[in-house]
């Protein structure tokens, strides 16, 4: 059992139960900015020690989403070359997108690997849970590894055709060397594939010993 960290300021409100430090007290809300896509909310807080800050955070509709580590075998994954308005050019990731009301996150990873590779997947199962920029937004997304693919399009909601290209799983770093592979969900989400194809694998080779 892992033991609860340690906290040393001399000012510092602990909750007995748990040993963490107690959440601080939040006093307002408000929307100060409203886009199509996005909410700019602002917190005010009180923390334990009586210190008040004020804090701004992203928002959105909280649906979900999802990201999909496809192989189309054992030793290769499927990325994506598309437009990314924030840095203004083309970058190489992972398919992704959001999870539409009344999907689960197997029906949205299949969907989005349909509309964005043209493919979709016998077998779909969850990796991790990862987070973007916690201290600023609440997003999350889900990714998952997707195998035994077979070839089926859908037609998506991209301005463009996405390219698709296949690479080697075990070449991640000399993809991390490339100006345009850079997003870290996608490559954490890659890392965890390749350590799980690694362990099965393994497995593998010890049953049939």
């Amino acid at each position: 059992m892992s033991t609860p960290p340690t906290f040393n300021h001399p000012e510092a409100k602990h909750d007995g139960a748990s040993g963490y430090l107690r959440k601080p007290q939040i006093l307002s809300r408000e929307c100060v900015a409203q886009s199509r896509l996005f909410q700019v909310e602002s917190l005010a807080l009180r923390f334990s020690n009586g210190e008040e800050r004020q804090f701004e955070r992203l928002t959105g509709a909280d649906r979900g989403a999802v990201m999909i580590v496809a192989m189309p075998d054992p030793e290769h994954v499927l990325l994506i070359r598309e437009y990314a308005a924030g840095f203004e050019d083309y970058v190489l990731t992972l398919p992704k997108g959001l999870v539409d009301p009344g999907e689960d996150i197997i029906t949205a990873a299949n969907r989005e690997l349909m509309e964005e590779c043209g493919f979709g997947a016998h077998c779909i199962e969850p990796l991790v849970e990862l987070s973007l920029a916690p201290n600023y937004m609440r997003h999350r997304m889900q990714v998952l590894l997707a195998t035994d693919l077979y070839p089926k399009r859908l037609p998506g909601d991209e301005p463009e055709p996405l390219i698709v290209e296949t690479h080697a799983l075990e070449e991640l770093p000399a993809l991390l060397m490339r100006d345009d592979f850079h997003e870290g969900r996608a490559i954490a989400a890659l890392y965890i594939a390749r350590d799980r194809m690694r362990e099965a694998k393994r497995n593998s080779a010890t049953e049939l010993l």
